[in-house]
């Protein structure tokens, strides 16, 4: 027979069942700006969600909760850079590029400021729906003069984005994503501002993935090899500027690419990847995986994933699309 539970049993049951997610990047930013006094945060009242509870909490002087006001955290944070601090603003992804473009454009990106813009729930992975995705920021962010952006693949790198960002001397976008869950221990790894990393090798076609796609493309290399097709897998974390050379290099190695993306395939890293093909003069097969000309809806993450055509069963097809093209 089972027993019922206290409520103090029930309670500490609940607390096991959650354990605290670990803040790679906010603990990052929050180190580097110990060291670095021009460091500053902004967030539109979504602290805990993008990690920024830390900084608060450590350095509270520093920093700058503005409320649910991301065009003005923007108009503030390029009055800061002026003033020489080095401003990162925190909300999710849908809403700190689309609903500012024009202050982004005019008073960060115009005077070529170095304002770190950082944005949580990309692509498909929310709950929240149509209203939180954002399936279309990168697009946005491409065709912004003097912008760069990364993605990290994981909580592995996300510290690695913090140094991208200051790395780079102007305006950034680092679309992030929080893990769901509480991953097992990680290395923490490195990142170059314009290049991308070779997370395995192959000699019939090569994948070039970003954020949720590498490790959904990593997976589908398991499954191609057992069919005899070697997939090289490309992390492509710095999306803009791009790693031009190693999108060449694995264009002539394999002789067929295919593109993974938690992302509109409309002005993404596919038209990205498809850009520096077709400037090069390089006909190949050639395939995108992405969100379709769509709206999405809100669920969990592997649901999205497997319902708009993102996760690894979708890029397997791809691949063996592009091999049959090849010939």
């Amino acid at each position: 027979m089972t027993e019922t539970l206290t409520q103090l049993e029930a309670a500490d049951f609940i607390n096991r069942s959650f354990k605290p997610l670990p803040r790679a990047y906010g603990d990052a930013l929050v180190k580097v700006a110990k060291t670095d006094p021009r460091i500053v945060a902004l967030c539109a009242d979504l602290v805990p969600p993008t990690e920024t509870d830390l900084f608060r909490d450590e350095l509270p002087e520093r920093f700058h909760n503005v409320g649910i006001a991301e065009a003005n955290m923007i108009g503030i944070a390029g009055g800061m850079a002026r003033s020489g601090e080095i401003p990162f603003c925190h909300s999710f992804c849908a809403f700190i590029t689309k609903r500012v473009l024009d202050q982004i454009t005019m008073q960060v990106a115009y005077p070529n400021l170095p304002v770190k813009i950082v944005g949580f729930l990309p692509g498909v992975a929310t709950m929240l729906g149509v209203s939180h995705q954002a399936i279309e920021d990168i697009a946005i962010m491409r065709a912004v003069p003097n912008m760069a952006i990364f993605e990290p693949s994981g909580p592995e790198y996300h510290a690695a984005m913090v140094k991208l960002a200051l790395d780079w001397n102007g305006p950034v976008y680092l679309r992030m994503k929080r893990p769901e869950t509480t991953p097992p221990d990680f290395i923490p790894q490195s990142l170059k501002v314009g290049k991308g990393v070779i997370m395995r090798e192959g000699t019939d076609l090569t994948i070039i993935a970003a954020g949720l796609c590498v490790k959904e493309s990593l997976a589908t290399a398991d499954t191609l090899a057992k069919e005899g097709i070697e997939a090289r897998v490309v992390d492509m974390a710095s999306i803009k500027p791009l790693d031009q050379a190693l999108i060449i290099e694995s264009a002539t190695r394999t002789g067929a690419i295919v593109t993974a993306e938690n992302h509109s395939i409309i002005g993404g890293l596919g038209s990205a990847v498809a850009e520096v093909l077709v400037e090069e003069g390089i006909g190949l097969p050639f395939k995108r995986v992405g969100v379709k000309d769509q709206f999405c809806e809100g669920g969990t993450t592997p649901y999205l994933m497997n319902k708009f055509g993102l996760d690894a069963p979708a890029i397997a097809d791809a691949a063996r699309q592009v091999i049959l093209k090849k010939g």
